[in-house]
């Protein structure tokens, strides 16, 4: 009988996600020893990374825009980032630091050229899933922590995803960092409150 309920959701912890990467998170790679710490005290852990084509559709410069300007998608709002995480690239590997060996399970998203991908769930249009979700039910997965990178945007998406589809969801903060543009970080702290998600130190 399966008696494991627990997974640990590491959320893209990329080499362009932290100091010196083409959308650094400030103190990104500050995380990385709580989370290893943690790896070694959840009996599941899946990892997330953000992979995307040379010619996303979110990247600012395929549209010649500035990045951080946002224009409208099919699916909703969008935000124009640098381009980053391009498949196969150095800024798209895990950090080094990060020790990928207790992972069971790695997701990739943001592969379609169409449409982002923020959560580990879903795609922006918030219906394509990514099949984490029947991974974790098969698994008998029920209860969800949450740590990386970005925490206002591909974390939240992603803990507010989990409670929507019956996960009891925590967001460790102090194993995050934020973006924070424009008002994100309490935008999306405020978002994940009035879902259900239990905010952490």
């Amino acid at each position: 009988m399966n008696d494991v309920t627990e997974a640990l959701i590491v959320i893209d912890v990329q080499n362009d996600f932290c100091p010196g990467g083409a959308l650094a998170v400030e103190g990104g790679d500050e995380i990385i020893p709580r989370i290893n710490r943690l790896m070694q005290e959840v009996p599941v852990v899946v990892l997330t990374q953000d992979w995307h084509p040379e010619e996303h559709s979110s990247f600012a410069a395929l549209h010649g825009q500035a990045p951080f300007s946002q224009i409208d998608m099919p699916y909703g709002p969008q935000t124009l980032w640098p381009s980053h995480c391009v498949w196969g690239s150095k800024g798209a590997e895990f950090h080094p630091h990060l020790d990928i060996d207790p992972a069971d399970l790695v997701i990739r998203k943001g592969f379609r050229p169409q449409i982002d991908s923020y959560s580990a769930f879903f795609e922006n249009d918030h219906k394509t899933p990514t099949g984490l979700a029947g991974y974790l039910r098969e698994r008998g997965i029920t209860d969800l922590t949450l740590v990386g990178l970005a925490l206002d945007f591909c974390v939240a998406w992603s803990a507010i995803d989990a409670v929507k589809l019956g996960f009891n969801v925590r967001v460790l903060e102090g194993a995050c960092r934020a973006i924070d543009l424009g008002g994100s970080l309490a935008a999306a702290r405020a978002a994940m409150i009035d879902a259900g998600v239990a905010l952490e130190v």
